[in-house]
């Protein structure tokens, strides 16, 4: 049920990443979780790999390597990478207008009391531009408003199926851009950060500037050059009997099933596939991308970023006001317990950690998880990345406890 493969490389402790190991399998004897995947880069190689539980606990599945998991909120950084290689292209600038090819976002108006009504509103100072968006600051989103529940209502895919998320439709991606154009902003563009919906608007951006689905896309420009060949919006018929079950805890305790793969929602390609939250993948596929960063653009010889656009997209551009903000209606963020953007600033799709607390990640380093429990970190000081795959729809999607012992675990087995 436990299998690890480690030695002593990329500078860690082989003793103490067997503490790594306990950790994680305590969470599968507790009953919190049913498996999980680990993989460790270091120093350019693999450092540790494991595989805890059970990929189907009721089916007895051992977790294996090539487990297939739903990767939830970590869709948003491969989106984010993508559509800064049209910006490479020159297809379209950082801060041009996107209203060209989003004429639903054009002319907005905004709303004078983000808690008041829809109809008090004055006229945008400016457009929304591609930088708004790659930094979940173009106004509208996920947060405390009176059109909280409308707009989570249009969560898209199968995810949202997962999630339960209440009122549920089913839309195209023009029938739910459509929707989107409906409401007012927020907030002025710019000024406050706000998550998911902008996410999912990059992923119609893409399709709508290169004429291709969303996910042609991602494989002709980030899957195939990094070799990430499990990485999709569905799960081929071939592939299921690799698909984690997804669980949830049972109120009575225990865990209770949310998708299976007998009956998964991830089993046909989706009406919209999701920018915001759509993809499945493996640790192995996952850790390509995350090294692919690390490398500053580039794997294995092959270059999907320029050393420039990888620093751009691992800034923290959010002001010394929006750090003070509350990052949603989230009650838990961070390992100090105190409000995320304390400790981390924002990029294009990625948490860029501004602030060292307790054993790392280091000042520098970035992520951003999933709401099934996934997670990652790049943290280029130490010239590492790990990942860790759990499949089970938490509380809160930034905070998990598996994932804080995960990153502790991980640094204190540090060596050299």
């Amino acid at each position: 049920m436990n299998k690890i493969h480690t030695s002593e490389r990329g500078g860690f402790s082989q003793e103490r990443l067997g503490r790594l190991s306990r950790i994680l399998q305590g969470f599968v004897v507790r009953g919190e979780m049913a498996g999980m995947v680990a993989l460790i880069h270091r120093h350019g190689e693999e450092a540790h790999v494991e595989t805890v539980g059970w990929q189907d606990q009721e089916g007895q599945l051992p977790m294996r390597r090539d487990t297939i998991f739903r990767i939830a909120s970590m869709t948003k950084p491969v989106v984010a990478a993508a559509v800064l290689t049209l910006v490479e292209e020159g297809k379209i600038r950082l801060y041009d207008p996107v209203d060209a090819w989003l004429p639903e976002l054009a002319r907005r108006m905004v709303m004078r009391d983000p808690d008041g009504s829809p109809e008090d509103v004055y006229p945008s100072p400016r457009a929304i531009t591609l930088h708004d968006l790659l930094t979940y600051r173009m106004g509208l989103g996920w947060g405390k408003s009176s059109l909280s529940a409308r707009i989570f209502s249009l969560t898209t895919g199968p995810v949202a199926d997962a999630l339960q998320v209440p009122d549920l439709e089913h839309l195209t991606p023009d029938e739910w851009m459509a929707r989107i154009g409906e409401f007012p902003l927020l907030y002025e563009p710019g000024t406050r950060w706000l998550y998911h919906v902008p996410a999912e608007i990059l992923g119609v951006l893409i399709t709508r500037i290169t004429g291709q689905s969303l996910e042609t896309f991602l494989r002709e420009r980030i899957f195939n050059p990094l070799g990430m060949v499990d990485t999709s919006f569905s799960v081929v018929p071939e592939k299921r009997n690799r698909l984690a079950t997804l669980y949830a805890p049972a109120p009575e305790g225990g865990l209770t099933i949310r998708d299976h793969a007998h009956s998964t929602g991830w089993a046909e390609p989706p009406l919209f596939q999701s920018g915001g939250g759509g993809l499945v993948s493996t640790v192995d596929d996952f850790q390509c991308f995350g090294r692919m960063l690390l490398n500053k653009g580039e794997l294995n010889g092959i270059r999907v970023l320029s050393r420039k656009t990888v620093e751009a997209m691992t800034t923290d551009y959010l002001t010394p006001e929006q750090h003070g903000y509350p990052i949603g209606n989230f009650e838990r963020y961070d390992a100090d317990r105190s409000a995320m953007w304390n400790n981390w600033g924002f990029g294009y799709g990625v948490a860029v950690r501004t602030r060292r607390i307790g054993l790392g990640p280091s000042v520098g380093s970035f992520y951003w998880p999933g709401a099934f429990g996934t997670t990652w970190i790049v943290d280029p000081q130490e010239d590492m990345v790990a990942t860790l795959l759990p499949q089970i729809l938490g509380a809160n999607p930034f905070y998990t406890q598996v994932g804080e012992d995960f990153l502790a675990m991980t640094y204190q087995a540090i060596a050299d």
